[in-house]
């Protein structure tokens, strides 16, 4: 395969996923059209049902109709030829068999009524099914898509945060390493405040007690010029 042929099928393969991106990009939205579309058309096929249905119970009606007609008459022609009127048993007998070519016609219609009205009901049935199986599946689709898209958004985010999250944390750090250090100096300076005070108290108790000399100033410098004095 030649640079270009290898060219064509990649610019081609490229196509393809782009197409299948887009489908994909809208497929919940397609399958909720689709199921909107066979929701109509179940509907439809529950109207026909229902009119086939009513169909089926007028033909089975005018059916029993004729089949009683045909047992009146042929009580009719019973008592025709128990009277002794074969004639007229005859002409009854030709109204039976007319009777008789209308139920077997009107029989015939509710039959396949009935057929009909059956297959419907076993299609309508599966297509509920059907539909319903497809919706749960869309609504599970729906819920994974929708967690996928908030663990997405959160590895985004905790992704983009990572830096700044550093460095915050090396803020947080040198704040803390700073008060402690003060924390650590105002401790020492109490340390130091406590010892002098103790210092200047015993020289105090010592005073007190006759064992140190009070220091005057005044009188260390006069001492010390009369023995320059002296010499």
């Amino acid at each position: 395969m030649n640079v270009w042929s290898k060219l064509l099928t990649a610019l081609r393969g490229g196509a393809n996923e782009m197409g299948e991106a887009v489908v994909d990009g809208q497929a919940l939205r397609i399958l909720d059209q689709e199921i909107r579309d066979a929701d109509l058309e179940l509907r439809k096929s529950k109207e026909a049902l229902a009119e086939i249905m009513a169909k089926q119970k007028l033909a089975a009606e005018r059916a029993g109709r004729s089949a009683a007609k045909v047992a009146e008459y042929e009580q009719y022609a019973l008592k025709a030829l128990e009277a002794g009127n074969e004639e007229l048993a005859r002409e009854v007998a030709v109204k039976i068999a007319h009777l008789e070519v209308e139920q077997a016609s009107e029989r015939e219609q509710a039959d396949a009524y009935t057929a009909s009205v059956a297959q419907l009901r076993k299609a309508v049935s599966q297509a509920e099914a059907n539909i319903k199986r497809l919706k749960q599946q869309v609504d599970t689709v729906k819920a994974t898509e929708s967690v996928q898209k908030a663990q997405m958004a959160v590895a985004h985010r905790y992704g983009g945060s990572q830096a700044k999250l550093h460095t915050a944390v090396e803020s947080l750090e040198r704040i803390k390493q700073r008060q402690a250090e003060r924390a650590a100096k105002m401790e020492a300076t109490a340390e130091l405040a406590e010892e002098a005070g103790s210092e200047d108290s015993l020289q105090s108790k010592l005073r007190a007690a006759g064992i140190v000399a009070a220091d005057s100033g005044a009188d260390s410098v006069l001492a010390r010029l009369k023995d320059k004095a002296k010499s």
